[in-house]
């Protein structure tokens, strides 16, 4: 099954939107019981990036679907390797730069802070951590590595 970029891209926003509605709702919880934005950012974010890595793998990448209980750790590590180290440092100092200096409310500043991140995150997700052939060539190593050539 081929699609094309639009396509991909339009579940990436979809997955991208539920996400955002996870991190903003974490961030209100924790902002509501007295937590600093910054860490209360942070926590968020982790939260946000573990609901879109379970979608994308199921919803936006179907057709890339890793078979092997291996590879789909990998592909968790490489998630959280880029878009959960895009999403983290962009959010934090974004949230430092606009709630901190400039003074604007936590939630519209964290709703800028995820925009900025999205292109950088599809990019490194389509093209690393989703990529195509990927599953077939970590699935070749795997075999390599059993019968010991």
């Amino acid at each position: 099954m081929r699609v094309s970029v639009a396509w991909r891209i339009s579940r990436f926003s979809a997955v991208g939107l539920l996400g955002t509605g996870v991190q903003l709702a974490v961030l209100v919880l924790l902002l509501g019981a007295g937590a600093n934005y910054l860490a209360a950012t942070a926590a968020a974010v982790e939260c946000a990036v573990l609901h879109n890595f379970a979608w994308h793998r199921r919803f936006t990448w179907r057709d890339r679907m890793a078979k092997h209980w291996r590879e789909k750790l990998l592909r968790l590590f490489r998630f959280q390797l880029s878009n959960g180290a895009i999403s983290m440092v962009g959010n934090v100092i974004l949230m430092r730069l606009l709630v901190g200096y400039l003074r604007i409310p936590a939630l519209a500043a964290n709703v800028l802070a995820i925009a900025a991140c999205f292109a950088a995150n599809f990019l490194v997700s389509d093209k690393w951590v989703f990529a195509r052939g990927q599953a077939d060539a970590t699935r070749r190593m795997h075999q390599e590595i059993s019968i010991g050539v």
